[in-house]
């Protein structure tokens, strides 16, 4: 297990072992920033010295892999993410609900054929919530750990 660490300037740093961040936080040297996966702010300056760091995705339809390895093959992250799966259905109750209330107007309603073109680079909903999951979970990653 390992605790990630940020520099007082808020730039990601190597993560350390559990040992060393309960000395920092108990000497006053760091702070709690988040919970999941735990992070610790530095309220010192130090040296900022940093590895080069990959990140592998395996994306599939229904989970994500990720991990965060250095050059030497160190793992310094790895998780699993679970997509949405139910956004389908979703869509389809949403749009039963709105042809039962549109049903249940009386009044006389135009016809309307001009607003059927899609906007360029449109993605169904579906796709465009994986695409989503995938860039928000990089955005925590790059985070904590050093891009490269």
């Amino acid at each position: 297990m390992l605790v990630y660490v940020i520099s007082i300037e808020g730039k990601p740093l190597m993560p350390c072992k559990p040992a060393k961040a309960r000395k920092l936080l108990k000497n006053k040297k760091a702070k709690i920033v988040k919970y999941e996966p735990f992070t610790i702010q530095l309220l010192f300056e130090c040296e900022n010295q940093v590895q080069d760091c990959i990140l592998g995705i395996d994306a599939g339809s229904k989970h994500i892999g990720m991990a965060v390895i250095t050059e030497q093959g160190n793992v310094l992250y790895r998780a699993e993410a679970e997509l949405r799966q139910d956004i389908k259905e979703n869509i389809h109750t949403r749009r039963r609900l709105r042809r039962a209330r549109r049903n249940r107007k009386t009044r006389y309603r135009k016809s309307r054929f001009l607003n059927r073109k899609r906007k360029e680079g449109w993605l169904p909903p579906s796709i465009q919530s994986r695409i989503n999951a995938h860039i928000r979970l990089v955005n925590d990653i790059v985070k904590i750990l050093r891009k490269t």
